[in-house]
């Protein structure tokens, strides 16, 4: 049976926890910080994890991240 391929556009923007969570960078941080609330800018700090509707879409393209 030949091997699985990984979607390369998903193996470098996500991440899976060891509960089977999926995690992502924040959104909304590339630029236009100016017009953002600092409010905004502290709270999209590091990473956050997906909801449950995004991840069934991410995980079937990353057969060997569970």
């Amino acid at each position: 049976m030949p091997k699985m391929k990984t979607k390369s556009s998903c193996k470098k923007r996500f991440k899976v926890t060891a509960k089977g969570r999926v995690v992502a960078a924040q959104a909304g941080k590339r630029h236009g910080m100016i017009k953002r609330t600092n409010k905004f800018i502290r709270n999209a700090r590091g990473t956050t994890t997906l909801c449950k509707a995004d991840e069934q879409i991410i995980k079937p393209m990353m057969p060997y991240a569970r």
